[in-house]
């Protein structure tokens, strides 16, 4: 456990300011970075995994409008008179926490901190948190022990954009207004470095911490980015966050390829090299040496949002999570808790519903790897040690036979996962391709599964 005065030590050692003001060079991250031990086992646990549960929650939910963005363009003075309306008495923690174990996800990644500034932790360095409400308790203590009680693992997300204070320096997006004082930029950054400090330092092992906002200070033209109007100083940043936990794992929400010193890379509500939602990071390199992770929403909005409709089915939610784990990547799924705290019902109904079915299925998706084969109309394919599971998710448009061209393994039988009916198997040897004669399939069921075992 690391100890609160460690903090003004740890804050001494990297004063030196992050970077210096303009800049048009794209600020690139920790050059020379190396991995630590502690991280590369995590990197490791995360490929496992699989699935995770995204926290979006704050003061904003006071108002009904999305969380973060509430805030922007909206007059300041006013926006600060809901931090004493948020009073989220009836916030479980360990309920929160038992939901996501149940859903049968492995990680929760809470918002600390988003666009509005608001910190939703006990923090010293501003009085704009969650502290000041009527609740005043520590969310993100809250949450920190339970995930170490539960055996879930906390990842924190933290706003590099911010509408809110006086010294952050205008973007593409509009600040609240109102702000009175000039910006100060190199002060914004030591700001950042004493909040993540402060969690870094006062809430156990965190796995990992989840960057967004940096297209703010990116000029943009149309969909394209060009050069820096700002250096985020990630060099420095990254640093910070790997001394003082070398296990944590960096991973930012720029719709961008990784930047050095990043873990993981992430796709907003779009699979990797897909256009499937928002498609934000659809045009984002691929890593082919990091973890992946897709994060989307259940509804239309990421926090609580009045008359959200929450229209996506477990089937739907279910193939996400497939379709992910199919092209190598984890499944970050949302909730936006209520103004008092709690899990919207629509949200608890379909966690548990995916929960039950990973119940089943849970050994297809968990641990396993992007096959040799490439997602196609009617699934995807994972690896698992001698397995290949064979996740058929359209049954018409697989039709009665599966041909994969230059099969790389010795395939040695197949059948159905669940009941293990045999599948009959046809090789070329001429071609190296195997074709699957797929029995009838439930047409009901959210996905059939066929079972290869192989020799590799």
């Amino acid at each position: 456990m690391f100890m609160k005065t460690q903090i003004a030590v740890l804050i001494s050692m990297t004063a030196t300011i992050l970077c210096s003001g303009q800049g048009n060079d794209l600020d690139k991250g920790q050059t020379g970075y190396v991995p630590s031990k502690e991280n590369l086992e995590n990197r490791e646990w995360f490929r496992d995994a699989h699935f995770g549960m995204f926290i979006h929650w704050g003061v904003s939910s006071v108002l009904g409008r999305e969380i973060g963005w509430a805030l922007a363009g909206q007059d300041v003075n006013e926006y600060r008179k809901n931090m004493y309306k948020f009073n989220p008495a009836k916030f479980d923690a360990a309920a929160v926490v038992k939901l996501a174990k149940d859903a049968g996800m492995k990680y929760i990644t809470f918002t600390a901190r988003h666009h509005d500034s608001f910190s939703m932790f006990d923090t010293k360095y501003s009085d704009w948190s969650i502290m000041n409400t009527p609740y005043g308790k520590d969310v993100l203590r809250m949450l920190a022990d339970e995930c170490q009680k539960q055996g879930i693992k906390l990842f924190c997300y933290y706003s590099l954009t911010d509408f809110y204070r006086t010294d952050y320096c205008q973007g593409n997006n509009r600040r609240g207004t109102g702000i009175e004082g000039e910006c100060d930029w190199d002060s914004y950054l030591q700001f950042m470095k004493n909040q993540l400090t402060e969690i870094l330092t006062n809430y156990g092992p965190i796995y990992g911490i989840w960057f967004d906002g940096h297209w703010d200070q990116v000029q943009r033209s149309g969909k394209r980015y060009g050069s820096q109007m700002r250096r985020w100083g990630y060099d420095e940043i990254y640093k910070l966050i790997h001394h003082l936990q070398p296990g944590c794992m960096i991973v930012n929400n720029h719709h961008l390829a990784t930047f050095p010193g990043e873990d993981y890379q992430t796709f907003e509500r779009d699979l990797p090299g897909q256009n499937t939602g928002g498609g934000y990071s659809a045009d984002a390199v691929i890593s082919r040496d990091l973890p992946l992770e897709c994060n989307d929403i259940i509804g239309r909005s990421w926090g609580f949002v009045t008359n959200d409709t929450i229209n996506r089915s477990v089937r739907e939610l279910v193939h996400l999570l497939i379709g992910s784990a199919g092209r190598g990547a984890n499944f970050l799924l949302n909730i936006g808790p209520t103004p008092e705290g709690e899990v919207r019902e629509a949200h608890r109904e379909r966690l548990l519903a995916m929960g039950e079915w990973l119940k089943t299925y849970g050994e297809t998706i968990y641990g396993t790897r992007k096959s040799f084969m490439e997602p196609a109309e009617w699934g995807v394919a994972v690896e698992k040690d001698d397995r290949i599971y064979v996740h058929i998710m359209d049954p018409q448009k697989a039709g009665k036979q599966l041909t994969f061209s230059e099969f790389p393994y010795k395939l040695r039988n197949a059948f159905c996962f669940g009941t293990n009916e045999p599948v009959t198997i046809r090789r070329d040897k001429k071609t190296s391709s195997v074709t699957l004669l797929i029995p009838e399939p439930d047409k009901g069921a959210i996905d059939n599964v066929i079972v290869l075992q192989v020799k590799k």
